[in-house]
């Protein structure tokens, strides 16, 4: 007797998950400058190149926003992301301080400004953005990663920014442009402090660099196959906004 044709479901392939990469600032509005003078876009797109090419590594596929520096609008950022059906949207920065905070000195014959208080990464989340907690999972697994990579975080945002987790200084910041205005999970990364001396000379060199976008791309990644958050954004707040660094 023959057996009873049994019938198997094709195996439809999943597509890699898609990550926008966004260069903060443009070469109109460059952001900061850092103790010798760069400007901060320059860090950026050095930063974004790394992490595009460890995502990618990963077997994630990478849309790079602003890549030449020269995107027309904040808006115009996560549109680009959700044309490209992205699963999560990350901002590339490097942190300054306030002005009142600033001290001169001189390097390379001219008057620069510098902090040597602060440094570290942080990063940001919008309570507008439609997929909040989803974005503070990410933003969190990032810290997380990068503190087991050797990167320590700085709470220097603490003092103007509620916390949506303290111990990964991950930071709610509601009305910033890229987040609220994303239709997707969506994390605004500081890099470190390009106004403290030793800090910027860090955050300028390319194993530095490589290093810190791997670290990242390690959190992205895991929280991409994570699928759900792990506690709502209410949860999330109550756990650490009302601690302040001393």
């Amino acid at each position: 007797m023959l057996a009873a044709a049994t019938h198997v479901a094709p195996v439809t392939a999943v597509p890699p998950a898609v990550v926008a990469v966004d260069v903060g600032h443009t070469v109109d509005a460059p952001g900061a400058t850092s103790a010798r003078g760069r400007s901060e876009l320059s860090f950026n797109l050095e930063l974004a190149a790394h992490l595009v090419d460890a995502l990618q590594a990963r077997g994630l596929h990478v849309v790079l926003v602003n890549g030449d520096g020269r995107i027309e609008s904040l808006q115009a950022r996560p549109a680009v992301a959700a044309a490209a059906a992205a699963g999560l949207f990350i901002s590339i920065h490097h942190d300054s301080v306030s002005a009142h905070e600033l001290l001169p000195w001189r390097w390379g014959g001219n008057e620069q400004f510098y902090n040597d208080r602060w440094a570290g990464h942080s990063l940001f989340v919008s309570r507008h953005n439609p997929a909040t907690a989803h974005s503070v999972l990410c933003a969190r697994t990032m810290g997380a990663a990068l503190q087991r990579a050797g990167f320590t975080p700085t709470h220097k945002n603490g003092r103007r920014r509620a916390y949506a987790d303290h111990a990964h200084a991950v930071h709610y910041y509601d009305n910033l442009a890229v987040l609220r205005h994303a239709t997707m999970p969506a994390v605004l990364f500081e890099a470190g402090v390009i106004r403290h001396r030793a800090e910027e000379l860090l955050l300028a060199d390319p194993a530095y660099q490589a290093r810190m976008a791997d670290a990242l791309a390690t959190g992205i990644a895991a929280c991409m196959s994570a699928g759900r958050a792990a506690d709502d954004e209410a949860t999330a707040d109550a756990r650490g906004e009302s601690v302040l660094p001393e």
